[in-house]
């Protein structure tokens, strides 16, 4: 596990320690304390990977196309 916070973790990097994280757990070879502990930065890397994902959605759902359908830009998501 890193020490880095959750919020300046990239998606990989959040997704990478989360599976760590929830392999710890699934052995059952951590103390109970280490496990809770463990168990709420799981809880932040859950959420930090569905952020982001949710975001990089809502950058395709954005993309607009032109007539011969090449990638004109994007526009906000509450346009058109």
């Amino acid at each position: 596990m890193t020490e880095t916070p959750v919020e300046n973790m990239s998606f990989e990097q959040a997704m990478q320690e989360l599976e760590t994280v929830v392999g710890k757990l699934e052995r059952g070879d951590v103390a109970l304390d280490a496990s809770i502990s463990l168990y709420e930065r799981g809880a932040l890397l859950k959420k930090r990977c569905e952020d982001e994902l949710k975001r990089a959605e809502e950058k395709v759902a954005a993309i607009t196309l032109d007539a011969n359908g090449a990638a004109t830009g994007t526009q906000p998501l509450d346009a058109g």
